[in-house]
C-alpha cells in the first residue's frame, strides 16, 4: 500500500509539539531552497540544526557532517536530499530518538516510509515544512 501523508490537524499537532529540527541538506547559499526553509523555520522559533558535510554553519547555526554526529534530542528530520538517498535517514532517525521524517517537496521514496513507520516514525513526503507550517496556522514557538 502506498503511503499517505498524516491529516492536516495530524501535522498541526505534529508542528505545534516538536522544538528541534534537524535538517539533512540545509544550505547557507540564499539561492538554495533549504535555506530559505531553514530561515522560515528559525524566525518561528523552532531550534533548527543544519546537517551538511559541505558547510561549516547555516544562519549562524553549528552545521554536522551527518546526522549521526547532532547533539540529542531532536523531534524531527527533515530531508532535502534525492530520493534514493534517503532510506537510511530512516533509521538514523529513528536512532536519535526523533518522532517525524518529513522529506521535502518532490522527494518520496516507499522504501524510506516504511522503513520509518516500522520504527515508530510519523512519515511525510513530498510536502513542504515550510508552506504546511502556513497553511495550518501552526503559530510561532515560544522558547
Amino acid at each position: 500500500m502506498a503511503h499517505q501523508n498524516p491529516s492536516d490537524e495530524a501535522l498541526r499537532e505534529l508542528l505545534s509539539s516538536v522544538n528541534t529540527i534537524a535538517m539533512i541538506g540545509a544550505s547557507s547559499d540564499p539561492g538554495r531552497p533549504s535555506h530559505g526553509i531553514f530561515q522560515k523555520l528559525l524566525r518561528v522559533g523552532y531550534r533548527v540544526i543544519p546537517v551538511n558535510p559541505n558547510e561549516q554553519e547555516v544562519l549562524g547555526q553549528k552545521a554536522y557532517a551527518s546526522l549521526a554526529e547532532v547533539p540529542g534530542p531532536v523531534d524531527l528530520v527533515n530531508v532535502f536530499r534525492r530520493p534514493e538517498h534517503t532510506p537510511p535517514l530512516a533509521d538514523e532517525a529513528a536512532a536519535l530518538g526523533a518522532k517525524a521524517l518529513w522529506l521535502q517537496s518532490g522527494i518520496t521514496n516507499e522504501e524510506t516510509a516504511t522503513r520509518a513507520r516500522a520504527k515508530g516514525l510519523i512519515v511525510v513526503m513530498d510536502s513542504c515544512i515550510g508552506v504546511m507550517h502556513s497553511l495550518l496556522g501552526v503559530p510561532p514557538r515560544r522558547r
